[in-house]
């Protein structure tokens, strides 16, 4: 029925209702029920004709006259109303309380949802708003006194509440078969898909892979899962005839049979992974199985495949429920009580720099800095409400990629929509929510690293001329290695953030093993629960190797007795507590909840009940439920840190071996990753790649590679040049390729749609100095040219001459930081010197470090750095501490800003584009920081440079 109506629209009709009536009871509502609005719209008639209407359609043993008490006398006048259409009409009467929150307290926060809803301020939403708190959930005496002078109504609500047997368990979800050929079952058509899988990874399969992939065919088929593997792996098909790059991840890479069916990546035999991580008997869900696409046209053609297979009633993405968070919730609630932009501005700019769980002390260091008193009663109250408000529910959104199938009907199951974008519908569930009545998703995940390895292996197929298998890379390349072990990382997937950088050079990775550990240390989890360090210790033979206890050496021997990984917190669990398939299977899930902390105190409740029964010293217990309940915050499956390891291992390859390619491919699809495209050019630049201009006379709409004496040079693509619209460049490109422009009078005349704005953009950063016999031009005469064409009277009149305009420029050409400015300003970006680099000689006159002077310095030397700020951390981990990245002409250096030092710098480490620092030099294992002990702008140049902050 919604398919009939627009998005955020329903359709329903009284024919709609009458052909689905089985089982439904009808209740008529309180304030907001159609017996209420028809009294209000035509009175008792209206009312009588709307009472009737509803027992034609639901039957009148089904339907029961509603009454509320919120001490409201409109209220009561309605229900003396209703009790005489029942007593009229011989209808049961039901008391109800009409629930809108659980506690009286919180009629504050509905009241502010209220305004949301409504786009009102509390001042001015009025009857809008609850009269009292009296909506909260009541107890069975409170209501019979409520309704004492009505018995029936209470009666009729006990009697009605012991009829209502349905259960969501009853919807009757079926999996869709999978179509095989005639005379074969689904599950002999597996084990041959399977066999051949095997085959083609392991050559002749050793007995140990046998015999796993054995054990995980019984399984998928006692547990009737060989339609949901054939239909993943139908779709890995697909994928490959249509060359979509895609790889399976998630607790998917425990299964051989998965790995097999080349669904996954990652050998998890040979890596001994825990296959009940992914599939058991207790687990009681369908397993999780989540392909990653190339983000973008890729990945949508994958998803209407789906739809086109199984049909528009048989398929549909899943919801994701989009909660209140720091941002969010300040600006909603801010509207709410009338704060002034301004400060609603000030508010909500606080909220990349803190939670709303802070101490006190920090939120009034804050919201001093904003100018505002914490302890003013509305501010006060604002702070109250936001934090009430977080983490509930906001909207519904699209899920990024959960697909639901169904044999059969899907909307007979759950409710569908269509959904905003076209050819798309959508589940009105939760994803959490699907996964808990069973219904089977299969993620299909746009990744943007995806993206960037399909579009290098096309570009290298194309220039190279070189064919690479994805799955074929050399596994021990030394380049690779060295560029780790520096942390040379820079747009290399997992791998390229500050911390990861700074971890890298103590972890000093010569494995693949050492990649899935580098990918999963740096989270929150092993972070809190106080394991990166040690580890690093032990691997470097700083610090011995030990255990918690001795029965959990063989599940935590590989990574040095320190638990990483959340297939190692479960089998901890069922080895050192006790804990049977089902209860590890409820710790996984709370490991993996939003914001867990609750749940995993009642689980750490039963582990020490666990460890006490098999007699765990109570310091070893301390140190097993902290390791574990650490990873509420965030644990990492190995499996999954496997997976992403194949990628961040591949863009390391291709980094070191096919720079103009990788990086041509990571200029084509931006936005992602940790830096901006600056960065990627410059590092690109350092490592000894050429980056060429935008220039019309041979830039296509995406970046591509140039061959030179050399090898290859990266020329921007179009799209970099700001205020330019695609189909305007790429009319640019297919009329170049017919041919060259002669002029900027022949650009104009042959791509009629291009408006003065865009040529002037491209004239400010250069594009069209080389366009016909304009050689020995710069940008202002291509400017003062652009006034010219501009003031044409058309095709007749081309060749004639304006002499206000004149042939030849009176401009002066553009001083360096002028082509700075432009370039930055309409491209996001230089290919030519760095900002810095012009002011190198100042710099060292003032005693002033570049980034690669920093690596021969000793350790504690006081230093002063300089840079553009490319990056601005300040994780949740960090206690406050503040991690700049500021780049040079000669590379990047890492500063730590304390929070007290934030907080007397707060406007200048957040607000200036470019910062001097001046503090210790901490040079340790590789890892190379400056301490910062004071900070201070530098006003070099009024380019407008970009950075990732606070993300």
């Amino acid at each position: 029925m919604k398919f009939r109506a627009r998005k955020g629209e329903g359709s329903v009709s009284a024919e709609d209702v009458g052909e689905s009536t089985g089982g439904l009871i009808c209740l008529t509502g309180g304030n907001e029920g159609p017996l209420a609005h028809a009294l209000a719209r035509g009175g008792i008639e209206a009312g009588t004709e709307c009472i009737q209407q509803l027992c034609e359609l639901l039957g009148r043993g089904n339907v029961y006259v509603e009454l509320q008490r919120h001490f409201s006398r409109a209220e009561e006048a309605r229900n003396h109303a209703a009790i005489e259409f029942a007593r009229k009409l011989r209808l049961p009467l039901l008391a109800t309380n009409g629930v809108s929150y659980t506690k009286p307290k919180q009629r504050e926060v509905l009241d502010a949802l209220t305004c949301i809803r409504h786009h009102r301020t509390l001042a001015t939403a009025g009857r809008l708003l609850s009269r009292n708190a009296e909506r909260h959930l009541k107890s069975g005496a409170e209501m019979a006194r409520l309704f004492a002078d009505i018995p029936e109504a209470i009666a009729n609500t006990l009697d009605l509440s012991s009829r209502l047997e349905f259960t969501l368990k009853e919807l009757g979800y079926q999996f869709p078969a999978y179509p095989v050929p005639d005379g074969q079952s689904q599950m002999h058509f597996l084990r041959q898909r399977t066999q051949e899988g095997m085959i083609s990874r392991y050559g002749r399969a050793n007995e140990r892979v046998r015999q796993q992939i054995e054990r995980e065919l019984a399984l998928i088929e006692k547990l009737k899962l060989e339609g949901y593997f054939l239909i993943v792996w139908d779709i890995i098909q697909f994928c490959k005839k249509n060359n979509i790059l895609v790889q399976g991840r998630g607790s998917a890479a425990n299964s051989a049979v998965c790995y097999a069916l080349h669904i996954t990546a990652v050998d998890p035999v040979g890596m001994d992974l825990l296959f009940e991580r992914f599939l058991s008997e207790e687990r009681g869900e369908w397993p999780d199985i989540d392909l990653d696409l190339p983000s973008g046209d890729q990945r949508e053609r994958a998803i209407q495949y789906v739809y086109e297979r199984y049909g528009k009633l048989g398929a549909a993405m899943t919801a994701n429920v989009i909660t209140y968070r720091g941002k969010s919730a300040a600006r909603e609630i801010g509207k709410v009580m009338s704060f002034e932009p301004e400060t609603l501005n000030r508010l909500t700019s606080l909220v990349g720099a803190w939670e709303y769980r802070d101490s006190k002390d920090t939120l009034e260091r804050h919201f001093g800095d904003a100018g505002l008193d914490l302890g003013h009663a509305q501010i006060r109250k604002f702070f109250e409400l936001c934090g009430k408000v977080q983490d509930l529910p906001r909207h519904l959104g699209q899920h990024s990629g959960g697909m639901v199938i169904c044999q059969g009907q899907l909307d007979s199951i759950v409710p569908l929509e269509p959904a905003s974008m076209p050819g798309r519908v959508v589940v009105q569930w939760d994803k959490e929510d699907c996964a808990d009545m069973g219904i089977v998703k299969v993620d299909l995940l746009g990744l943007g690293m995806m993206a960037v390895l399909e579009d290098t292996l096309k570009i290298i197929r194309d220039e190279y001329h070189e064919e690479i298998d994805l799955g074929q890379l050399p596994a021990d390349d030394s380049a690779v290695y060295k560029a780790l072990q520096k942390a040379d990382t820079v747009g290399m997937f997992q791998i390229e953030s500050r911390a990861q950088m700074s971890c890298l050079p103590r972890l000093h990775p010569v494995r693949f093993y050492d990649i899935v550990v580098q990918v999963a240390i740096i989270r929150p989890g092993p972070i809190v629960g106080k394991m990166v360090h040690p580890y690093l210790k032990r691997r470097q033979g700083r610090e011995p190797v030990e255990y918690f206890h001795p029965a959990l050496k063989p599940v935590l021997e590989r990574t040095l007795g320190i638990p990483l990984f959340q297939e190692q917190l479960l089998r901890m669990a069922m080895i050192a507590a006790g804990f049977t398939g089902g209860e590890a299977e409820e710790l996984r899930r709370a490991l993996g909840f939003k914001r867990s902390e609750q749940r995993m105190k009642e689980v750490e409740e039963k582990l020490r009940r666990g460890m006490n029964k098999n007699g765990i010293e109570p310091e070893a217990q301390n140190k097993i439920a902290r390791a574990i309940t650490s990873f509420a915050l965030y644990g990492f499956p190995e499996s999954h840190a496997a997976s992403f390891a194949l990628l961040a291992y591949a863009s390391a390859y291709f980094k070191c071996h096919y720079m103009a390619a990788f990086t041509a491919a990571m200029l084509n699809n931006q936005p992602m990753g940790f830096y901006q495209p600056a960065t990627l050019v410059k590092d690109a630049q350092l490592h000894g790649l050429r980056v060429r201009p935008i220039d019309v006379t041979c830039s296509d709409w995406l970046c591509m590679l140039e061959k030179h004496e050399a090898g290859f040079a990266v020329r921007l693509g179009m799209r970099y040049a700001k205020g330019l619209r695609e189909e305007v460049g790429r009319v640019i490109a297919s009329e170049r390729a017919i041919q060259p422009f002669r002029s900027i009078d022949d650009l104009k005349r042959r791509v009629p749609d291009i408006r003065k704005v865009e040529l002037s953009a491209l004239a400010e950063i250069g594009a069209l100095n080389l366009i016909g016999d304009r050689q020995n031009s710069h940008r202002r005469d291509a400017l003062w040219q652009i006034e010219r064409v501009a003031r044409s009277a058309g095709p007749l009149l081309e060749d004639a001459h304006d002499p206000a305009v004149g042939d030849g420029s009176p401009l002066a050409v553009m001083t360096p930081e002028e082509r700075l400015v432009a370039d930055f300003r309409g491209t996001g970006l230089t290919v030519g010197p760095h900002p810095m680099a012009y002011h190198r000689a100042k710099m060292k006159k003032r005693g002033i470090r570049s980034a690669s002077e920093l690596h021969d310095m000793p350790d504690g030397a006081f230093v002063r750095i300089a840079g553009g700020v490319i990056a601005r951390q300040r994780p949740g981990t960090a206690k406050g501490f503040v991690f700049l990245s500021m780049e040079d002409e000669t590379g990047i250096a890492n500063a730590i800003i304390t929070p007290q030092l934030f907080d007397e710098y707060h406007v200048v480490i957040v607000h200036q584009q470019f910062l001097i620092v001046e503090g210790r030099l901490q040079n340790q294992e590789g890892t190379i920081s400056v301490k910062a002990e004071s900070v201070r702008p530098l006003a070099i140049t009024r380019a407008e440079t970009a950075s990732h902050d606070f993300h």
